[in-house]
């Protein structure tokens, strides 16, 4: 936090986004990138979710929470995407003090949410291979909702905590964030008033998204891994391990990029490191989440044919 007496303050009207290059002539590429990237991600997701809508056979919990997880990171992404396109396209990289707490409201949400639902998907693999005669009965239709429902809540509340926090801090002029987006870190770094409850919200939510789901996954595939070892036939540890391998790689892309950017200490932070995360999992992994979780399955990729009209059994190169 900056001292009052060495600089201005202000009632924030407006924050400029310095995004990821002032380069004028960097913006058209930046702009098809991105644009790009987003359209994907949006088709992708959406077409997994209708998947999984229109097929009955995957009316189970290990389709409804990816289904959940691929419309959270739609918003997930649109969240940081469509303001960074509009801003480009019209070449004011400025975003409203009102914009800017929304924004930091739907990114904490969307982003809490999502390391819920895949510490939810790591225990509907642990009881699918350490329970598997007790499955049905576990993983029952209400304790599906009740779960999606906790997650909302968990995550929510805090989000929404955080961001009304935010309006009592005064900020320093000039008011520029160096990111592509509003993120609360950056924004604490213009404070010109006291922040030290913003600051332990940070480090409560730190712990309440990253640390506890976190621990739960590692949890649950410990349990999973004493399970799989003690299978006899070295084909059946495989098929137990390949319905986990695609949530893995999410947790692992997941988690490295956010505990790249919250975890470690200030003194260890740069601007381009903590822009470079933030790609990865504000743009990346939302994408690549349909093709990693759920397109290599032969279920989804049968009722993704039947969703295009083809008939046929929807492949990948």
């Amino acid at each position: 936090m900056r001292k009052p007496s060495q600089v201005n303050q202000t009632a924030a009207s407006d924050f400029l986004l310095l995004g990821l290059s002032a380069r004028l002539e960097e913006q058209p590429l930046l702009f098809g990138a991105f644009l790009g990237m987003y359209l994907i991600t949006m088709v992708g997701n959406l077409l997994i979710i209708l998947a999984i809508c229109s097929d009955p056979h995957l009316h189970t919990p290990m389709y409804f929470f990816p289904a959940n997880l691929s419309l959270t990171d739609a918003c997930f992404s649109s969240a940081s995407i469509l303001k960074m396109l509009v801003n480009i396209h019209t070449q004011r990289p400025t975003i409203s003090y009102s914009g800017c707490l929304t924004q930091v409201y739907f990114l904490l949400m969307f982003g809490g949410l999502d390391n819920c639902l895949l510490a939810v998907m790591a225990y509907d693999r642990f009881v699918a291979i350490c329970q598997p005669l007790h499955y049905s009965t576990a993983m029952s239709p209400q304790l599906c909702v009740l779960l999606l429902g906790m997650c909302w809540l968990l995550t929510n509340c805090p989000a929404l905590v955080h961001t009304l926090l935010l309006t009592r801090v005064v900020f320093c002029v000039p008011t520029i964030i160096p990111h592509f987006h509003c993120d609360p870190r950056a924004l604490l770094k213009l404070a010109c008033s006291d922040t030290h409850i913003n600051e332990l919200m940070i480090v409560i939510m730190g712990l309440l998204f990253l640390t506890v789901p976190l621990m739960l996954i590692v949890i649950s595939y410990v349990r999973i891994s004493w399970t799989v070892f003690s299978i006899p036939s070295s084909g059946g540890r495989w098929k137990a391990f390949s319905t986990c391998g695609s949530h893995l790689t999410v947790v692992l892309l997941f988690y490295g990029s956010l505990m790249g950017v919250y975890l470690l200490p200030p003194s260890a932070h740069s601007t381009e490191r903590e822009s470079k995360a933030s790609i990865l999992y504000n743009v990346i992994i939302p994408m690549l989440n349909p093709l990693i979780y759920s397109l290599r399955n032969k279920d989804m990729k049968r009722a993704l044919g039947k969703l295009l009209g083809s008939g046929k059994t929807f492949s990948l190169p």
